[in-house]
């Protein structure tokens, strides 16, 4: 996609191929954004605790310190599960071709093409690699994730980035 600027329209352009790192950062800023990542180390801590304790005691039986080590792996490792599965939703659709403008962001691949105007967001994040957007309703059900990697050159990050802020807040 080109990156094009006349007067008043800014357009910038991004092609990539989703990853499960991408969607991972979409995740994990989501949990952030919701305080879910403190739940989540919350209980992966109360596990691994339950797991020492089950060491230290006496008469205590394997079974139970495998059973409090699985769920405290099986607790932290939510969110790569979740990019995981999201990953093979999205993987199928192959290059996403996306155009970020003042109307919104348009993402065209072979099978789809999907419109969102800036009113479905509430805000966005920016991490070293990627841009993330936040959905605005009240779950954050839905995460739009911009990786860098995609934009055709280096001035680009700079114009995505005051694209959106033109339209939305940083979170």
């Amino acid at each position: 996609m080109e990156s094009q600027q006349d007067g008043t329209q800014d357009t910038v352009g991004l092609v990539h191929r989703p990853t499960r790192a991408d969607i991972l950062v979409g995740v994990l800023a989501r949990e952030r954004r919701r305080r879910l990542h403190l739940v989540r180390w919350g209980f992966t801590g109360l596990f691994a605790a339950f797991a020492v304790l089950v060491v230290a005691a006496q008469r205590s039986s394997s079974l139970s310190w495998v059973t409090a080590v699985f769920c405290a792996a099986l607790i932290w490792s939510i969110p790569h599960l979740q990019a995981h599965h999201a990953l093979r939703t999205v993987s199928w659709q192959g290059e996403y071709r996306t155009s970020v403008s003042g109307t919104g962001i348009t993402t065209d691949t072979v099978h789809t093409t999907l419109v969102q105007r800036w009113s479905v967001f509430r805000g966005y994040r920016e991490t070293r690699d990627h841009v993330v957007l936040l959905s605005r309703d009240p779950n954050i059900l839905l995460v739009e994730v911009l990786p860098k990697r995609g934009l055709h050159t280096p001035q680009d990050a700079e114009r995505l980035l005051d694209v959106l802020s033109r339209h939305l807040p940083r979170v």
